[in-house]
């Protein structure tokens, strides 16, 4: 028997109490968006809460990273013979292990300037999604909620993601190499 799971939005689950993760979208589009894990049936057994928040994320940089998630989401969909979705506001369902992949873009957005956000986005679609559960798994560890954004593994997936550039805003200008420094004094050309 090879029934076909139901799901709705990116993957996710249609059966009560099932892990996946929620993308609260607001309608006020100054609002930030809100991404929420929520262990279904698991929660509230052994220690693990109902839902944990995982990050909340300026709507400037969500709105630079959600094409390139929902891409990338839809094609995977596509593949595994499942129904697409499609960013909306309100509540959005989306599946366990994508909601991980989508967490992992999120925490290397959440502090970037807008000149930063392709380059993340290019490098998050670089990585195997192996490799961002892991990504997930170490972050969510140490700086797994959202009020730990400057910590431990979250800042370094800012940090890996965007080559580690600051944005052109806030580099110090270096000041102009004088002839001097190029020169020994023990060489004087005057002689």
């Amino acid at each position: 028997m090879n029934e076909k799971l139901a799901t709705v939005g990116f993957g996710a689950p249609d059966a009560f109490g099932a892990h996946l993760f929620r993308v609260e979208i607001p309608v006020a589009r100054n609002e930030p968006v809100i991404i929420v894990e929520d262990y279904g049936y698991r929660g509230q057994e052994g220690g693990i809460p109902r839902e944990e928040g995982r990050v909340i994320i300026p709507r400037q940089a969500w709105s630079g990273v959600a094409d390139i998630a929902r891409r990338e989401f839809n094609d995977r969909l596509k593949t595994a013979k499942v129904h697409t979705g499609r960013w909306h506001t309100g509540t959005n369902l989306v599946d366990r292990l994508l909601g991980k992949e989508l967490c992992v873009l999120a925490w290397a957005a959440e502090t970037a300037a807008d000149e930063q956000l392709p380059v993340i986005c290019s490098k998050w679609a670089a990585l195997r999604p192996e490799e961002r559960w892991w990504l997930f798994a170490v972050t969510v560890a140490e700086a797994g909620l959202p009020e730990d954004t400057q910590r431990g593994w979250r800042r370094a997936l800012f940090f890996a993601l965007s080559d580690g550039q600051k944005p052109a805003s806030r580099r110090k200008r270096r000041p102009p190499m004088e002839q001097d420094l190029l020169r020994l004094p023990l060489f004087n050309d005057a002689e």
